[in-house]
């Protein structure tokens, strides 16, 4: 098979993985929101009885089950809030402490699927990274803002056990199946658009740097 054919089944399957993710985390909040009607009587019903310490315990309940779905970070891009909001579900999911800050055009001439595509590569590799690590030394750092009007830049940087190893223009993958065509993919569409890619690796983080052009 082609690589350009390789390429392309691996972005359907990648795409179709984020849309799974996506309706998880929203079938979630559709799930709570259902549910809480029926949590505001059996508050009023306990605080009604006088029992306020049954009322503290569930509401501390209530609230640990909301931020286990509230996980929308509203960028101001509709596709970025929804691949970012299902990829902090799955960060807070595997104990992996995100540090997010995003603001992005509601309209770029970067296509939803292939912006979908890099952000999402990207935190999944952040995500495998942290996975190989103890839980106190794992963390993601995301950061994507317009820059002076003219360009989109996104950082991503993630925990890494060491420095990795360089091959050619790229580095090693630690995933066995998947990785290299994953960041190959990015590399192309970031060619696509006429915009630029650095990755760095030192020893506790390795960050992926990209400007889109706007």
């Amino acid at each position: 098979m082609k690589k350009q054919d390789k390429i392309a089944l691996y972005q359907a399957s990648l795409m179709e993985n984020h849309a799974r993710e996506v309706e998880s985390m929203y079938r979630k909040m559709r799930a709570w929101r259902h549910d809480y009607h029926n949590h505001i009587q059996t508050l009023s019903a306990l605080l009604d009885e006088g029992k306020t310490a049954e009322a503290k315990s569930f509401l501390q309940k209530i609230n640990q089950d909301l931020l286990s779905v509230d996980r929308v970070y509203r960028t101001g891009n509709t596709m970025v809030d929804a691949i970012l909001g299902s990829k902090l579900a799955l960060m807070a999911a595997e104990e992996i402490p995100a540090d997010v800050t995003a603001a992005v055009p509601p309209s770029l001439p970067v296509s939803d699927v292939d912006l979908s595509i890099i952000i999402g590569n990207l935190l999944d590799n952040a995500i495998e990274a942290c996975r190989l690590l103890p839980k106190e030394k794992r963390f993601v750092r995301i950061y994507i803002v317009p820059k002076k009007g003219t360009h989109l830049y996104l950082c991503f940087t993630n925990a890494s056990g060491g420095k990795k190893k360089k091959t050619g223009t790229g580095f090693l993958s630690s995933k066995a199946d998947g990785g290299g065509l994953g960041l190959w993919s990015v590399d192309r569409l970031v060619e696509k658009y006429g915009g630029y890619l650095t990755r760095a690796s030192e020893d506790g983080g390795f960050t992926t740097e990209v400007i889109l052009p706007l």
